[in-house]
């Protein structure tokens, strides 16, 4: 039996590993301030803050579903 919002988990990390700098992660969960927060981030350090949302992708893989559903869909946790 699978938890509702299980299915955003790996396209979710998918999107922060590979399109993390452009806030890509953030944005599919609904948190556009901090995609925006995310990108501009980015432009400003030339590029390495994008290391942020590899480490979330990371984060989001790790998690059980539970978790993140509990977490990042429930909760509405934006940031780690």
């Amino acid at each position: 039996m699978s938890v509702p919002g299980a299915e955003k988990k790996m396209p979710a990390a998918l999107l922060g590993i590979l399109l993390g700098g452009f806030g890509a992660h953030k944005f599919y969960l609904g948190y556009q301030k901090e995609g925006i927060i995310q990108l501009v981030l980015t432009f400003v350090t030339c590029g390495a803050a994008s290391i942020l949302g590899l480490i979330e992708g990371i984060i989001y893989l790790t998690k059980s579903d539970e978790e993140f559903v509990n977490t990042y869909i429930n909760a509405q946790k934006p940031w780690f």
